[in-house]
């Protein structure tokens, strides 16, 4: 293949005159290509962007690869207002580079996180170009993992991504005025370099002080909150079934979207379209085979997929056969076809399947028992409940977990021996395992409990116990509840989402119950006020019941061997 040519800032025009800039990647010759295109807010040029999509492997490929910067970024005319318009100028844009000299006139698009969501709102406009999406590490509905979840904020990722982006928002502001501009970007950084000082902990969380500070475009909480409607503008859940398109789903069991991803398939799926789905053992950032404390095997590796090659390489395969090699006639696949790729943790196998969920799964309650004891057994008479105080200012640490934070917290599965020795956190924990027992699913934790204030939270956590005691988170959940009656019991489920792992013989299966986790989530601070306006916390006091009327548990949903 000839040199591939890049053309930098080519500039497209919105239906509203502002200019958006791309870079153009076009294989040698003279085409026509098929069109790959990647819409997002981070630079074209960044790291980032390399690891969703390689342009020049694409390119190599015999892709014209499209770049953008969304309006109001880096090279982009327009104000930066996160998510407002990615539907319209997603659906100008593919029109655009169906049209570009050298293109074949059918165009896929390709990018995770924010640029996963920018490819659902295109596909949502209906531009007739567009043929395929492959969305990557994305949500489904932003008040489960992007802006909220289970009713508490998600404070770890709204904090650092609204700083990160207003260095950009900054120098737009201030370009021609250097102290300004010097002052701002000073200040900025200094916010983000304390978030885990101390900075995670301003308040109010629902009005984060940070923000204000700097005039800043936040991730959403606050917008949604004021403009309902405007949410609409980055949720995909409930509108599966206006895109007509097949999908490429990626995702990983310890990412921010996990459930997000699965969510998007299924609903795709169900709607009647062809749908790939595929879920590593990896964060949002981290597609490695070492993930938090837990070496995978490198066969997890995205480069290598157990001998099925770079997972791009995957990606590019499906698109040349939905978008063509030139001419612009790829293959209609039928609605049910579409692989689903899930990596079973635990015994560290790639296992191909035709469905998600498993049907042959099997939920299976295992109850929280007195003494700390996880069983299958219900209690059969009432056993004391178990009690501890949460104190929103002396918060469980997050550690580990479905993570996107500023780096001092780890993602991915880690050793939760600290966290379990507090007083504010139940342990729960089964007899070693008889046998190898897989748990391939979603997840739920179904507690009655008991506070004595307005409002709490409640988080429950799957851990997997080795045969040398230590302890690893392997998915959890919160819920944020608003107490009907100060001390009266109540049923409140906790979605933990979903996982892939097998529990070893030997193993011990874990369930830590407790308030908070913090910074990951925002502290529930018991008084019941708006997170908007909430800055003083009062102390609570937990209870979590089981007996028979009573039987609070975790239901897994098991596979049987064979």
């Amino acid at each position: 293949m000839a040199d591939i040519q890049i053309e930098l800032n080519l500039p497209a025009e919105m239906r509203d005159g502002t200019l958006l800039r791309a870079d153009v990647y076009r294989p040698g010759g003279t085409g026509p290509w098929p069109v790959l295109l990647s819409r997002l807010p981070y630079g074209k040029q960044t790291p980032m962007m390399a690891a969703m999509i390689d342009p020049l492997a694409a390119a190599r490929r015999g892709f014209m690869v499209v770049v953008q910067d969304t309006r109001g970024r880096f090279a982009s005319e327009g104000e930066w207002e996160p998510w407002t318009y990615e539907e319209s100028d997603g659906y100008d844009t593919v029109r655009w580079a169906a049209a570009l000299p050298g293109a074949n006139g059918s165009v896929g698009m390709v990018g995770g996180s924010y640029f996963g969501n920018t490819q659902w709102m295109a596909a949502l406009s209906k531009p007739p170009e567009l043929k395929a999406i492959a969305p990557m590490i994305t949500w489904s509905d932003p008040e489960d993992g992007l802006w909220t979840r289970g009713g508490a904020i998600e404070l770890g990722i709204t904090a650092p991504w609204t700083l990160l982006q207003g260095a950009d928002t900054l120098m737009r502001r201030h370009r021609t005025d250097l102290d300004g501009l010097v002052s701002g970007v000073t200040g900025l950084v200094r916010d983000l370099d304390g978030l885990a000082r101390g900075g995670y902990g301003e308040l109010p969380a629902g009005r984060f002080p940070a923000f204000a500070r700097h005039d800043l475009p936040e991730l959403g909480y606050e917008r949604s909150r004021r403009e309902p409607e405007w949410a609409r503008s980055c949720t995909v859940a409930g509108r599966h079934d206006e895109v007509d398109l097949p999908t490429f789903q990626l995702g990983g069991w310890y990412d921010i979207f996990t459930q997000g991803t699965l969510d998007n398939f299924t609903a795709m799926r169900r709607a009647g379209r062809s749908a790939t789905l595929i879920m590593g053992p990896w964060t949002h950032t981290n597609w490695q085979h070492v993930v938090g404390d837990v070496n995978f095997g490198f066969a997890a590796h995205s480069e290598f997929m157990g001998l099925r090659g770079r997972v791009h390489d995957l990606q590019f395969d499906w698109f040349q056969r939905l978008l063509g090699d030139g001419d612009g006639g790829g293959e209609a696949p039928e609605p049910d076809t579409g692989k689903v790729l899930l990596f079973v943790m635990g015994v560290n196998q790639w296992r191909e399947e035709t469905e998600w969920p498993l049907s042959r799964a099997v939920d299976t309650d295992f109850h929280l028992r007195a003494d700390g004891r996880l069983t299958p057994e219900p209690p059969p008479v009432a056993e004391q409940a178990d009690q501890y105080t949460y104190d929103p200012m002396e918060p469980v640490p997050t550690t580990g977990g479905a993570l996107l934070m500023t780096d001092e917290f780890r993602p991915g599965p880690l050793d939760q021996a600290a966290v379990e020795a507090r007083e504010d956190v139940l342990v729960f924990t089964t007899e070693p395992l008889t046998e190898d027992t897989e748990v391939t699913g979603r997840i739920r934790a179904v507690l009655f409990a008991a506070t004595d204030g307005p409002s709490t939270d409640w988080v429950a956590r799957l851990c997997d116990v080795d045969e040398n005691g230590v302890s690893r988170n392997v998915t959890d959940g919160i819920v944020r509840v608003r107490a009907a009656t100060p001390g009266a019991a109540a049923e409140h489920v906790v979605d933990l989402w979903s996982t892939s792992i097998v529990f070893r013989a030997g193993h011990r299966i874990r369930v830590q119950v407790t308030s908070s986790n913090f910074p990951r989530w925002d502290r529930n601070l018991n008084t019941g006020e708006p997170e908007e306006s909430a800055t003083t916390a009062r102390v609570a006091r937990q209870q979590i019941f089981h007996d028979p009327a009573r039987p609070s548990r975790i239901v897994l949903p098991i596979v049987a061997a064979g």
